[in-house]
């Protein structure tokens, strides 16, 4: 970037005029007598003979700032700008010549003069050149430089820079004085000289040329026979003492033959040090050559090369607090040492303190129980020097100064930018943010609160602290704790129910949710009948159980209560008469069973009892937090919550907020507030430290165990599950191709809704078609099913070997329509086979549990959604999915209907898939996305509504084949 040119003799004198009115700037070189003035800015820029260049130059706006501008300059060497400099001096003061140039012309004529004075020495460069420079000077002489640098016009300290290159101007002093080392360079040395200079650096002798008149008599390369060290001095800045503080670099030197011997620089020029023949035959020209390369990873350093002798250098509060940190380390790994006082220490700390709103509380409150039942707590920042906290004074101080390194408690202490401005921030606002007990109750588990947008970390008081610590890992909790079922209890619970039940105990006696979400099967159930009965054990707990559940498991939660509660009352709120039936098991606080359809409607009524517990079971029933079920279940009081769900997180993580901000509202804040927080960072970007986050925040809230953790059923048989993938008849294949093709078609030219619309009737007609043909067609009863679907004949298969063995069998579809072909079908080969669906009423639906569980029929055909959960069908060796539903977790809970305590059978799993369609290849993806929670694709077919359309063509092609595009 703008190389040096030579300029005809005579071309740059003729320019001069034209020059005048622009802009100069000077470029440092290695050696110095290869610096470079650039003439910028002016017409006449473009008449010295050769071609300009474009060029970015950067220069200070008079303000604080930098400012950037595109310009054509010229470069040329120091010898040929200094007769043009000197006129432009003259020409300065009729107003013809730019301060810039005036400047850069005073700058030439002083250094003319100090040269005519003899005023320049000879040295060793730090690229191991050799080199004239500027000096000694005495003191009128530092005046006059002084002032001239003061006096520097700021458009003349420019510098050229590259695209993208880092900016740094240097100050008017080190511009000023690098300019005259170059005429003492340039301006010394004969041609000759000049030319050897230019050339690579010498290690021993130098050339012949370089050892005529005028060049340095020290041309030799050597190692320094000392080494540099910068101490930091620190002065004022007490707290209360209401002075400044000040820093300031002291150039130490010590002796390279031993290094016990230290002197400062000042005292060495001085005449005042000891052994001052230890730092060798040139002490001032290594000192200076080691800075100058010091300068090179801190540039400040140049200011101590403005003298000839370096001493010390005043540092603003931005140069002490860079060497505090990357300067010092740049700067050590240089080999110069950067020393801050003995006394300082970096011991700081800033924490948050989540202490409760009324100081007469904190010492006198320390028991969970009343820390729950208390008002908000306030976040406060403690800070401590050493673990000591700080006083209101100091912090205040803190919170003032605006200097890096502060006085505190007889020490100095460097403080960090990041620390103050919380600090400060806090005292803008002029208090801190206050949070419910169960906000900071999430906060001391996370280890973090969210102020004014930024996380930061927490600690909690002694009895937040107390309640975390009670409730932080709820299993290992429960297994420190005497474990012993209710004495009205007439069952005998495994260790992990035990467990499940000290917890559930635990937390609802606290005034605390609990989201109980065992694997089906677990018994879910009894573990909440036996919470029940110790409940009543103890005054403060005791009272009415309201369950609400679906429809379907009425009769079995009255079932289990009477068997495992035979003394505790037990009533249903459904149907005619329901009001009068509750009473009497309100009062003598017993169960009242209810469905989520009724919940809904008497709410209010609901609402009016004196709840002990209220418990919902498929608690995933009420995911969805704006639903009228949902709304309605929040509106009933009680003094503890809690669901049951084999589900926990259904289709997202938006699913496990809408479960514990109902058990236990306010833990996970604002439905937003979580998506932004967990859900898209768990979900979208797989982050680890968000999702571990979360799980801390969870754990205590939510207990979950699988069949297959150790010691949770030992006893239960094994699982197997196959994928059983069936051919396409001819009928099948042809009506999926066309179906593809069609409904393709019409995807590529809609958008928005409507797109969302036909991709889902394009899944579903496929998924139908993949069924059976008569199913997607809806041909009338009486039609022939055989032979034309490859999964029906599949299930004859598997029908005939299991009823030939005196085995049972669930089949399971998501489509009441194609569960009654099937159940046509079997008829007419003379099957006995039952229909479980959503509109079974639940007295027939308890009648056809019995008759499968007793073994008078062995094939029980159930629709998905509503069968999936709640039923017990131990009797089933084999399972059978008929279709996908394209949610693995919802598959696995209607599995669970089998596989389940009680089954002392292996259960086989039959999962039926189409070859070479859109079936196929999302179990492929089920098999590979089950991280989040087993049920990241828990959308089902909307999950794929957003896709291309070149990627849904390519999901939903038969056996690979694209369908042909339209046009």
């Amino acid at each position: 970037m703008l190389e040096v040119v030579e300029v005809e003799r005579g071309r740059l004198g003729a320019a001069v005029a034209g020059l005048a009115g622009g802009e100069a700037l000077f470029v440092v070189g290695e050696p110095p007598g290869r610096g470079r003035v650039v003439f910028w800015g002016a017409e006449g820029v473009a008449d010295v003979g050769v071609p300009p260049e474009w060029v970015a130059v950067v220069c200070p706006d008079g303000e604080g700032g930098l400012r950037e501008e595109k310009v054509v300059a010229v470069a040329v060497g120091v010898e040929q700008a200094v007769p043009v400099l000197t006129r432009c001096r003259g020409l300065g003061a009729s107003g013809r010549a730019s301060e810039g140039m005036a400047f850069w012309g005073a700058a030439a004529t002083l250094g003319l003069g100090l040269l005519a004075r003899g005023r320049a020495v000879a040295g060793v460069t730090a690229e191991g050149h050799d080199g004239w420079r500027m000096g000694p000077l005495d003191r009128a002489d530092e005046e006059r430089l002084a002032a001239l640098a003061a006096a520097m016009p700021h458009r003349a300290r420019a510098v050229p820079v590259a695209d993208g290159a880092p900016v740094a101007v240097p100050s008017a002093e080190v511009t000023l004085r690098g300019f005259l080392d170059a005429m003492a360079d340039a301006l010394t040395r004969k041609p000759a000289a000049r030319e050897a200079a230019g050339g690579a650096p010498y290690a021993s002798r130098p050339p012949r040329a370089v050892r005529e008149r005028g060049a340095p008599p020290e041309p030799e390369r050597r190692e320094p026979a000392l080494r540099v060290s910068l101490r930091v001095e620190v002065t004022g800045g007490a707290v209360g003492d209401g002075g400044d503080v000040s820093f300031r670099a002291v150039v130490q030197l010590h002796s390279a033959a031993d290094p016990s011997v230290l002197a400062d620089a000042a005292d060495l020029w001085a005449g005042t040090a000891a052994a001052p023949e230890r730092f060798g035959p040139y002490p001032r020209l290594d000192a200076r050559a080691l800075l100058r390369e010091a300068a090179r990873g801190w540039p400040p350093a140049a200011r101590l090369l403005v003298p000839t002798a370096p001493t010390a250098l005043d540092l603003t509060d931005g140069e002490a607090r860079e060497l505090l940190g990357a300067a010092a380390e740049r700067l050590t790994a240089g080999g110069i040492a950067v020393h801050w006082p003995k006394d300082l220490v970096r011991g700081l700390t800033a924490t948050g303190v989540l202490e409760p709103a009324d100081a007469a509380r904190r010492a006198t409150t320390s028991a969970a129980a009343s820390f729950l039942s208390g008002g908000l707590l306030d976040f406060r920042w403690r800070v401590a020097l050493g673990g000591e906290e700080l006083t209101g004074a100091e912090v205040e101080h803190l919170v003032r100064t605006h200097r890096p390194v502060v006085r505190l408690r007889d020490r100095w202490v460097p403080l960090e930018a990041e620390l103050v401005r919380r600090l400060r921030a806090a005292a803008r606002r002029g208090g801190t943010p206050s949070l419910t007990p169960v906000e900071a109750l999430g906060a001391a588990l996370t280890g973090s609160v969210d102020v004014e947008g930024e996380r930061v970390e927490v600690t909690a008081g002694a009895a937040l602290e107390e309640l975390r610590a009670r409730i932080a890992d709820p299993e290992a909790r429960a297994s420190r704790e005497p474990r012993h079922p209710p004495k009205a209890l007439a069952a005998t619970l495994r260790g992990y129910q035990l467990r499940g039940l000290d917890w559930l105990h635990r937390m609802t006696s606290l005034g605390l949710g609990a989201c109980l979400a065992d694997d089906m099967g677990l018994g879910k159930t009894v573990t909440l009948i036996a919470l029940h009965l110790r409940r009543q054990e103890r005054k403060a707990t005791a009272g009415p159980t309201l369950v609400v559940c679906p429809a379907t498991l009425l009769g079995n939660w009255e079932r289990e209560i009477r068997r495992f509660a035979p003394t505790a009352p037990v009533a249903r709120f459904h149907g005619r008469g329901r009001e009068q039936a509750i009473q009497d098991a309100v009062a003598a606080g017993g169960f009242v069973l209810t469905t989520y359809g009724t919940m809904r409607r008497d709410a209010e009524l609901l609402a009016a009892r004196p709840w002990s517990l209220v418990v919902a079971d498929e608690a995933q029933h009420v995911k969805n937090p704006h639903a009228h079920t949902a709304r309605a279940l929040r509106r009933i009081p009680s003094r503890g919550r809690v669901a049951l769900t084999g589900t926990p997180v259904e289709n997202n993580l938006s699913d496990l907020w809408a479960l514990l901000d109902w058990t236990t509202p306010g833990l996970l804040g604002t439905l937003g507030a979580f998506r932004d927080r967990y859900a898209r960072a768990v979900e979208g970007d797989r982050d680890p430290r968000a999702a571990r986050e979360l799980a801390s925040l969870v754990r205590p809230f939510l207990l979950r165990r699988r069949k297959s953790d150790p010691g949770v059923a030992p006893e239960l048989p094994p699982k197997t599950e196959t994928d059983r993938p069936v051919p396409l008849t001819k009928e099948q294949a042809a009506l999926y191709d066309a179906l593809v093709r069609e409904l393709m078609a019409e995807i590529e030219g809609a958008d928005g809704m409507a797109r969302r619309g036909l991709v889902m009737k394009l899944l579903t007609g496929l998924k139908q078609v993949c069924n059976h043909p008569a199913q997607y067609l809806k041909e009338p009863e009486g039609v022939g099913l055989g032979g034309r679907s490859g999964k029906l004949a599949l299930l004859d298969e598997l029908l005939d070997t299991v009823l030939a063995e005196d085995g049972s069998v669930l089949v399971f579809t998501q489509y009441v329509a194609m569960a009654r072909l099937i159940e046509r079908h079997l008829a007419r080969r003379g099957v006995r086979a039952l229909l479980l669906h959503g509109g079974t009423p639940v007295g027939r639906r308890e009648e056809m549990v019995d008759a499968f569980q007793s073994g008078a029929v062995r094939v029980l055909l159930l629709s998905l959604k509503a069968a999936g959960t709640g039923l017990n069908l131990t009797r089933a060796g084999h399972v059978v999915h008929y279709d996908r539903w394209w949610n693995p977790a919802v598959e696995d809970q209607a599995t669970d209907r089998a596989h389940r305590i009680g089954q002392t059978r292996a259960v086989q799993v039959h999962k039926l898939v189409a070859e070479g369609t859109v079936e196929e290849k999302v179990a492929a993806l089920l098999r590979h996305k089950r991280e989040l929670a087993d049920a990241v694709l828990g959308s089902g077919e909307a999950a794929f509504s957003e896709l291309s359309d070149g990627e849904l063509a390519e999901l939903v092609a038969l056996c690979g084949r694209m369908p042909r595009r339209k046009g």
